[in-house]
Formats: C-alpha cells, structure tokens, sequence
C-alpha cells in the first residue's frame, strides 16, 4: 500500500510504517503497540457464575501460560470428572491474551453452562514472536495437559477433575486457525497425544491469495486481513500457506478426530472461507462430520463483545450440546 493511501482498515506513513487501525501500530524503530486485548482481568471465583480460575506457568523459559477454569458444579459432584476444553483466542496472532476482558467472561460462561473445565492457552504474540511460535506455544499446552492423564501431573486441578479420555478442542478466528492445525498435528503424530473427541471452530480466521465468493466486494477488509497474517508470518510462504489456507494442505484428511462444530455469523465478511472450509473437509477423504451453525445477521466474533444477547446464548448452547453430546457416549 503507498503511504498515505486511504483505508479504513490501515495505513502506513513514515512515522507509523503500518497502522492497523483499531487494532495496532508498528513503529519505524520496530515497536508494536498494541490498541485492543491489553488489559488483565484477574482470576478468582466469577460472582456469576461460580467458576473458578487460576494461572498455571507452563513454561518458565518463555513465560507461556494457561488460564484454568473449574464449574461451580465441581462443590456438589467433587469426585466427578469433567470433559477437558482447550481454548485459543484469537486475534489476527497479533493482539489478545487469555487473560484479557475479551475472553474472562466468555470463558467463565461456557465453563459453567458446558460443565467442563477450560484450558486458555495464552501462547506468544507476533509480529515479536513471529509464526510457528503460537502453534508451538499451543502445541506444548496440549503436552503438558496430557502429561495428566494418569492423574499424577504438576497441576492439582487437572488430576482431580480433568476427563482426559474427552478433550476438544475450540477457539475464535485465529484461535479457531489454530485448533484446526492442533488436530492436524493430533493426526499426524505417531505416538497419541490426546483423546481428541471434536474440534469447535468459530468464525475461523482462514485465508488466501485467489479471491473467493464475495470477497471481491470487501477488497480492503481481504487486504487488511492477508496483511495481519503477513505481518504475523513474515517468514512463511505468503498467503497459500497450508496454515493460512487449508485447501493448500495436503494433510488436511489427517484430522484428528471425527467431530467439527463449524460456527459461522451470518455478516461476517470471514464466512465464505468457511464454507470453504466445510467443502474442503467434505471431500478431502477425511473420515469425520462437520456441522455447520450459522447465526443469522451476526457479525466476525459478536459473542465476545455481547455475551448476553440470544444468538450468543444459542452459540454457546450449541457448544454446551456438542461437547455433551459427544463426552456421553464414551
């Protein structure tokens, strides 16, 4: 993009050699400032929903952690174990965090309304830390989660109420980019990591360099999204990147369980990758099911940002059925 050429979406300058408007600056020494995701929510006991959480470090050489989440229901039942969630955030891979009022509150809700316990992996940042970092970061997360399957790990509260024989695995645009290559990996590993029973993906952030349905009509917001993940993967192979744009990955059929809840918003200009998406799994000979569920006039990630209104409610009532559906059958 020439400097100072207009978009709603971004724009450079001498002083600002990209602005992602809203959502961050890169400095001309280098420096990334953030807009969005920055503030801590501490964990504790939600007044509303009675779910407890912690942070547990992982890994002290990179600082990575996870945010754990227990259900209410963990006082009446203690002996019960319950179905293990892992979550991604998303975030184009360059803003958020697990901790973050973005996803605090979500978390706390699908932890109390699906009765699992919930595993936020906080994985690194780019452009600081540039792409495979926060496939790796998510990678060690799922190792550590199943260095307690015998019910004798480092964290208490995995060995106690952690069902390790139900582990899904969900997240929002990026985070949902990342739960799918997750189950690839969960797939192509020889050795078995986790018992992964579905995978969730929401309004997952998927891309690529040809355009696609009604991309065409949203030129700058396809620029401005090939430009996070540019800026995210600046040592990658572009915008075909098998981790970009599934449809290039020849081991997509690998997938690493049988079950995908698909969630599309209707008005989210992401929805055609989608559906893309749902074809590709479709006829790439993997040998699973992928439900789609479309909220109707919703745009890219709604839930977050209004946890109250119906069409969330329904998301994570969808959510809550898939997870419960699928742990109840084992």
């Amino acid at each position: 993009m020439a400097s100072g050429s207009p978009s709603k979406y971004m724009s450079t300058s001498k002083e600002y050699p990209l602005h992602l408007h809203g959502w961050l600056r890169i400095h001309k020494d280098g420096r990334c400032e953030r807009f969005i995701g920055n503030d801590i929510i501490p964990t504790g006991t939600d007044p509303i929903t009675g779910v407890q959480s912690k942070d547990v470090i992982i890994s002290h050489q990179s600082n990575l952690f996870v945010r754990l989440y227990i259900p209410k229901t963990i006082v009446d039942i203690p002996n019960r174990k319950f179905p293990t969630l892992m979550y991604y955030h998303g975030g184009g891979f360059l803003t958020e965090s697990a901790a973050s009022s973005t996803y605090h509150p979500t978390l706390n809700l699908i932890t109390a309304e699906s009765n699992v316990i919930a595993v936020s992996v906080n994985y690194r940042l780019a452009p600081e830390y540039h792409i495979p970092v926060a496939y790796e970061d998510s990678w060690e997360a799922i190792k550590w989660v199943a260095t307690h399957v015998k019910g004798n790990g480092p964290e208490s509260w995995l060995n106690a109420h952690a069902d390790l024989q139900n582990v899904f695995f969900a997240g929002d645009s990026a985070g949902a980019n990342i739960a799918h290559n997750m189950a690839i990996r969960v797939g192509l590993n020889q050795v078995k990591v986790v018992n992964l029973k579905g995978v969730i993906m929401i309004h997952p952030y998927f891309g690529g360099r040809e355009f696609i349905g009604e991309e065409s009509k949203h030129e700058q917001h396809k620029a401005f999204m090939n430009q996070m993940w540019l800026l995210a993967n600046r040592l990658g192979i572009g915008l075909d990147d098998p981790l970009y744009n599934p449809v290039m990955d020849p081991c997509v059929s690998a997938f690493g369980c049988s079950k995908i809840l698909l969630c599309v918003g209707g008005r989210d200009k992401l929805r055609g990758r989608a559906l893309l998406y749902k074809e590709l799994m479709e006829t790439c000979g993997w040998k699973g099911f992928i439900e789609l569920m479309e909220s109707k006039g919703e745009g890219h990630v709604f839930f977050l940002s209004n946890t109250s209104c119906e069409n969330a409610r329904i998301l994570r009532k969808k959510i809550c059925n898939f997870i419960n559906s699928i742990s109840s059958k084992i």
